[in-house]
């Protein structure tokens, strides 16, 4: 199998930054003259987190959870386990959890629900990227930075087998394409 090749730029890193700023002043718009706790999924949501968080003008704190999850014999999406949960409570506080990505809507509904157990003031979501071609269960997305097409990208915390999660852009990410025939 060939190793698999960036096609193209998605969203450069100017893009990038620049819709934080924009979701992050709509966020702080809302939540002005309140406490706001975020929480990231990992690995993949570290990236936008971190960058959300340094654009938003109100007090923040920050939470994190990790998943597994396990598809059954036919590939659809299966269950959704917590392999790390939060290490506080968030009953009566603001919530935002931060995705990196919000595809079919199983996971992302699985965690709203076990969020919502735990009594938070309010709930909300913020994702990276949306890709609402492959959408199965509808989901309230309150905040999104951008929408793409039914494609693999990685960059800015999304991965291909843990790498190119460092890179500062989002690109898609070809992978059948020969290396030999790279950007």
């Amino acid at each position: 199998m060939s190793e698999p090749v960036i096609e193209r730029v998605l969203f450069t890193t100017q893009q990038v930054e620049e819709r934080i700023a924009e979701v992050a002043a709509e966020i702080s718009a809302k939540y002005s003259g309140r406490e706001l706790k975020l929480i990231a999924v990992l690995k993949g949501s570290v990236f936008f987190l971190t960058a959300l968080a340094r654009e938003l003008t109100v007090p923040v704190k920050i939470d994190f959870l990790a998943i597994s999850s396990f598809a059954n014999q036919r590939g659809a999406p299966g269950m959704v386990r917590i392999a790390k949960d939060l290490d506080d409570s968030i009953e009566g506080e603001d919530v935002i959890l931060v995705e990196d990505i919000v595809d079919t809507g199983f996971t992302t509904r699985y965690l709203l629900q076990h969020l919502a157990a735990r009594e938070p003031n309010s709930l909300a979501i913020c994702t990276l990227l949306d890709r609402t071609p492959r959408r199965i269960v509808q989901v309230p997305i309150d905040y999104r930075c951008f929408e793409i097409p039914d494609r693999f990208v990685v960059g800015f915390g999304l991965d291909y087998r843990q790498l190119y999660r460092n890179l500062k852009y989002i690109a898609v990410l070809n992978l059948e394409a020969p290396a030999s025939s790279s950007r």
